[in-house]
């Protein structure tokens, strides 16, 4: 059930920065209002997959040492580091006569949807966190939903709140392209640093 503990826990996990914030901040700084809003929607998507495997009971994959983990891990890791050696390698400059690419809202949000998708993290977490809440005697399937659900509800409001944020600073980089190269190249290296971590811990 949602109790006060789960939302203070959950609130914390969320506020952690990881790869899903890294994107929606950066859609935020480089794009629009609603590029971050459209990243936050991918990102949340992805988590749907992660809470399904994790209802279904599959709890064999917290111990999982299997080719098919393995893929999912390193699938994910190479999609991180194409992420961040595309924001390092990238020449997009702006200056205050020019506007960013615009991205479609399908393919920001798809993009959200993979670096999620391809966490396989995100399952284990779910299977260690979600029993913690779980009220024995009760349909824990119903329960699972409904922690899930507010979770992802969490979620978007958190990461939407993070873009929010970065689309304030987007005006000032605009006026500064050496400083939004610097911050580019940043998030493609802590991008890189995640490919890194989900690849070999």
């Amino acid at each position: 059930m949602i109790t006060t503990t789960f939302f203070i826990a959950s609130l914390i996990v969320i506020l952690i920065p990881g790869s899903g914030v890294l994107y929606t901040v950066s859609s935020g700084i480089t794009g629009s209002r609603k590029n971050s809003f459209f990243a936050a929607v991918g990102c949340t998507l992805g988590i749907i997959p992660h809470l399904t495997l994790s209802i279904l009971g599959l709890l064999f994959i917290r111990q999982m040492n299997s080719a098919a983990f393995n893929l999912i891990k390193w699938v994910g890791a190479i999609y991180l580091l194409y992420l961040g050696l595309g924001m390092i390698l990238s020449k997009t400059s702006l200056t205050a006569n020019e506007e960013i690419t615009v991205s479609t809202p399908l393919s920001i949000i798809l993009k959200g949807i993979f670096i999620n998708l391809l966490n396989p993290k995100l399952t284990l977490f779910f299977f260690s966190y979600l029993p913690q809440f779980i009220v024995s005697g009760d349909d824990s399937t119903a329960q699972s939903l409904q922690l899930g659900i507010f979770f992802m509800l969490l979620t978007l409001i958190i990461f939407m709140l993070y873009g929010i944020l970065a689309v304030s600073f987007s005006e000032l980089l605009k006026h500064s392209p050496k400083i939004f190269r610097r911050i580019q190249q940043v998030f493609g290296a802590v991008f890189i640093i995640f490919a890194i971590q989900l690849a070999f811990f």
